[in-house]
């Protein structure tokens, strides 16, 4: 019920932004120059315990591969629900991909974690690519990922 909980005031701050508290944070990735076809990503967040929350965005459209992204379709058994109108496409090695979402105030300084898995075809997996904690500190701050993302930096 928790979880419930925390995935209502989630998808409550990205569609409806008057009622919770939010702001807007832009996400922003870039991949490294791989040699391979474009990327899949999965953005999504787990509580404190390490539960799914909920997804922010997917960026690749055809659902087949989305299993692929192992840690986000472990955590929603693979509920292409989960993602419904929050798609893009796919990410082009060595290209950059920016988005910007509204996200609830409760996410930041609260043990949240922002996960990205990243899924190239005919390359291997990278479940748990990035992982970074939502801290208002950790803003603008740039990570590497571990084998896809060159960079990734959320800012407000």
């Amino acid at each position: 019920m928790k979880s419930l909980l925390a995935t209502l005031a989630l998808t409550t701050a990205l569609t409806v932004p008057g009622i919770a508290m939010a702001r807007p944070v832009t996400l922003t990735t870039t991949l490294n120059a791989y040699g391979g076809d474009g990327a899949y990503l999965a953005f999504y967040v787990t509580d404190a315990s390490d539960a799914y929350v909920g997804s922010l965005w997917m960026a690749g459209g055809k659902s087949k591969y989305y299993k692929h992204l192992g840690d986000w379709s472990r955590a929603t058994g693979g509920d292409t629900a989960q993602v419904n109108g929050i798609t893009g496409a796919s990410v082009g090695a060595g290209r950059t991909l920016e988005i910007t979402l509204e996200l609830a105030d409760a996410l930041f300084d609260a043990g949240y974690t922002l996960h990205v898995d990243a899924a190239v075809e005919d390359m291997r997996d990278s479940p748990n690519e990035v992982a970074v904690p939502l801290t208002t500190d950790g803003a603008g701050t740039p990570v590497r990922g571990r084998r896809y993302i060159a960079s990734f930096a959320y800012d407000m």
